[in-house]
């Protein structure tokens, strides 16, 4: 569980695609479908007439079926004896480190479509007030657990 610094990066859940998916579908086929009643109340008999939505058609296309396989690819994460690592961004690229003892509590949070497609998020809250929030989506329930209580108990043993 536990590795040194030279741990290799872990790629989170393939379900997580999914979720990414759904969520990426929800959103731009909701502006989608209100782009085109806005279009057919505005337009309907100008020459500009469904250009809005087939724009919108098309970057949902688009946004469905292509950013969500890049997101999920550059999702990394690692765990070693004093560090939390997570990677991610295809456009903007972040790596966030969390060193264990700044590690205040910890949540494994499930969403509608995270349980079906079984995955979950690990939620690690640290010290300060800026960036103080780091997620890990992506992970299997079990493997979110197992974190938060490998996690866990290394808070334990630092104030002991």
């Amino acid at each position: 569980m536990i590795a040194g610094d030279d741990a290799p990066l872990l790629q989170v859940e393939p379900g997580y695609r999914n979720v990414l998916r759904v969520r990426s579908a929800i959103f731009w086929g909701t502006i989608t479908i209100a782009a085109l009643i806005a279009d057919r109340a505005l337009w309907a008999d100008t020459p500009v007439a469904l250009i809005v939505p087939a724009i919108l058609i098309f970057i949902t296309i688009v946004a469905v079926g292509v950013i969500p396989n890049r997101t999920y690819r550059r999702l990394r994460y690692r765990l070693t004896d004093c560090l939390l690592q997570v990677m991610r961004g295809w456009l903007v690229h972040s790596d966030t480190v969390v060193p264990l003892v700044r590690v205040q509590h910890l949540d494994v949070v499930r969403g509608p479509l995270e349980k079906m497609f079984g995955t979950s998020t690990l939620v690690v809250h640290t010290a300060g007030t800026l960036n103080s929030t780091v997620t890990v989506p992506g992970l299997s329930p079990e493997r979110a657990a197992e974190i938060r209580d490998v996690i866990r108990e290394h808070v334990r043993t630092d104030f002991e």
